[in-house]
């Protein structure tokens, strides 16, 4: 069966029934907090799961600042495409060592152009 996608329309909000709508405008903050705990389809994250989602879309968004694809970047700065891909998607978290090289091609893509050159 294929995986079909779907884009949100981001100016098109989702209309909610007068009811329905005077019904979350009672909620206490302490109801919406419990029912969003007791939904068993959407458990609340860890706080791991948060720090690798926060990772993970700094990793796409300085990918997205050199205006790469995954592939692209992943050969350019030689990171395997696997391990590219589970960061960005928030799997696995970069390690320290990864992190930091994450920061100096954020800073400074030429040097690193040139580092990676000597190596070939």
């Amino acid at each position: 069966m294929a995986t079909v996608r779907m884009r949100r329309d981001p100016n098109r909000r989702v209309q909610l029934s007068p009811e329905t709508k005077a019904r979350l405008d009672a909620m206490t903050p302490e109801e919406i907090e419990a029912n969003a705990l007791s939904d068993p389809d959407n458990p609340p994250s860890t706080e791991e799961e948060l720090e690798r989602g926060v990772l993970g879309r700094r990793v796409r968004l300085a990918r997205q600042a050199l205006g790469l694809t995954q592939e692209q970047f992943a050969e350019r700065f030689r990171i395997p495409i696997g391990t590219l891909r589970d960061w960005e998607q928030g799997r696995r978290k970069p390690e320290a060592p990864a992190l930091a090289y994450l920061a100096v091609i954020e800073q400074e893509t030429d040097a690193v152009d040139r580092a990676l050159a000597t190596l070939s």
